[in-house]
């Protein structure tokens, strides 16, 4: 709303300083600024708002060090997240880049979906929240929305360097004594597609289209089926990853932070056509306005571990790790770098195994053995460390200091190749 002012501003009246907002360095730096004021200013709100309505966690007795002190603290603090993401986005963004409101709706669709998780826990009493079955609706519903945005929308194309249109134009410039030059501009002209990164691969474009051997509408159709499908299950591994990854005092929150960081400075590669040309990357019109939204992301979670850290005096709940597992799995999937998740997600695809590879080794041996053994001494991942008896912050750290390493063997993809 307020960059559409200043827009508006600038093109009618001559004030000095508008033009900045043209800028996406400068908006991702005041969206950062914001979030960071509206998530710490508004955050202590909310927390006295919720310990008055004694909105707390339950706490399941585990046998963990220092759980039960955290018994009776506020949860539903995602909403502190969700507001300081979108309340900066709707200020600064532009609205109507397509980009930024696909990321709009995911971000509304999961917290919401997160929030009637955590109303059911919380006012209802019932530890169970929200059935399985509805989380799974509501994530394939997203998973249609996106799938559809990305194939359709004429705003979502690619510039391929291999296949694009390649355009000349003779441009006349007048110069202010009214010399008349001509010069020559190539550039070449987006295309839809359903093409993707492939890390580590030179020339590393991958279009799911070529799983569909027809031209004709129906391919058209079954190359959007088969998109929907690659959504729906992005958005589900990334999501509940994140979900699971939030069970100590700042350690999704942390590991999300690192995660947010990497995706903006891809999203403003991918948009800026001098970058992507330099680096070899497909060059995506209009994506680098997700930066914005990736400062505003950042400066969210950085804001909400003011008052996450150990320790916690809020946790997020499903309202907040829903969310930001689904901005994330949509953020990848519109800059086409989707197939880097398991490196970028690292910590999330560990806690997600453990649970996998603790279930299936507990059947596998009470089929052999006649009882169930376990391969960790708890999942998720994190809660085996504290069974280990380290401290908790040791075990937030740690895994922060891990991410950051796939964070920046993420960025080091766009030259090992």
């Amino acid at each position: 709303m307020l960059y559409s002012l200043v827009n508006y501003l600038e093109k009618h009246f001559d004030i000095p300083g508008l033009g900045m907002f043209q800028y996406l360095s400068f908006r991702s730096a005041a969206a950062i600024i914001l979030a960071l004021m509206i998530a710490t200013i508004f955050g202590s709100r909310l927390i006295k708002f919720l310990r008055r309505t004694q909105i707390g966690e339950d706490i399941r007795n585990l046998g963990l060090e220092g759980q039960m002190e955290k018994k009776g603290t506020p949860t539903m603090g995602g909403i502190i997240i969700l507001l300081s993401i979108l309340v900066p986005i709707l200020l600064i963004g532009d609205l109507s880049n397509i980009y930024v409101w696909m990321m709009i709706i995911s971000t509304i669709w999961l917290g919401a979906l997160g929030f009637a998780d955590d109303y059911i826990k919380v006012f209802r009493k019932n530890k169970n929240g929200l059935k399985g079955k509805f989380k799974i609706v509501g994530q394939v519903g997203l998973g249609i929305i996106v799938g559809t945005i990305m194939c359709f929308s004429q705003q979502v194309t690619v510039v391929d360097k291999n296949t694009s249109e390649k355009v000349v134009e003779q441009v006349e410039v007048v110069a202010e004594d009214g010399t008349v030059t001509t010069t020559t501009e190539e550039y070449y002209v987006g295309e839809k597609s359903t093409k993707t990164t492939i890390p580590f691969v030179k020339n590393n474009e991958f279009d799911y289209h070529w799983f569909i051997p027809t031209e004709s509408r129906t391919g058209d159709i079954l190359t959007w089926v088969l998109y929907i499908l690659v959504a729906i299950f992005v958005i589900t591994a990334v999501s509940n990853g994140a979900n699971l990854t939030d069970g100590l005092d700042g350690l999704n929150t942390g590991v999300s932070a690192v995660i947010a960081v990497v995706l903006s400075i891809l999203a403003y590669l991918s948009g800026h056509v001098i970058y992507a040309d330099y680096l070899n990357i497909m060059y995506i019109p209009g994506s680098g306005e997700l930066a914005v939204f990736g400062a505003a992301f950042v400066g969210a979670l950085i804001g909400f571990l003011w008052y996450n850290c150990h320790p916690a005096q809020v946790f997020m709940g499903d309202t907040g790790s829903l969310a930001i597992g689904g901005i994330i799995a949509v953020f990848a999937l519109a800059i086409r770098k989707e197939l880097l998740l398991p490196i970028l997600c690292g910590i999330y695809l560990m806690e997600v195994l453990s649970v996998m590879i603790q279930t299936f080794y507990f059947k596998y041996t009470r089929k052999k053995y006649g009882e169930g053994r376990r391969f960790f001494r708890m999942v998720p991942l994190h809660h085996h460390y504290q069974k280990k008896n380290i401290h908790e912050n040791r075990i937030v750290v740690r895994f922060w200091i891990i991410q950051i390493m796939l964070a920046a063997f993420a960025l080091a993809t766009l030259k090992i190749r």
